[in-house]
């Protein structure tokens, strides 16, 4: 079932029924990334929108990794 399938109060119990040992989030991260790669990359007629995505991801985890040198960076006076 998937998780846009599981309503709130069986969310438990469909937490349960998932494999969170090494090898199962290993597959389940190699089945997310077939899906990314068949839906955006592997297309006939191929847009900017798979990879703008990954851009886009990329982008926003570089910030959020050097957010504390950043926030410390503002406060900072220039003279």
């Amino acid at each position: 079932m998937k998780l846009m399938d599981v309503k709130l109060g069986q969310l438990g119990s469909w937490l349960a029924m998932r494999d969170f040992t090494p090898g199962g989030i290993l597959g389940a991260i190699r089945r997310g990334h077939s899906r990314y790669y068949n839906k955006y990359i592997n297309v006939r007629k191929g847009g900017l929108g798979g990879l703008s995505m990954v851009l886009a991801g990329y982008i926003i985890l570089s910030y959020m990794w050097s957010y504390s040198h950043i926030k410390h960076e503002r406060r900072r006076k220039y003279h």
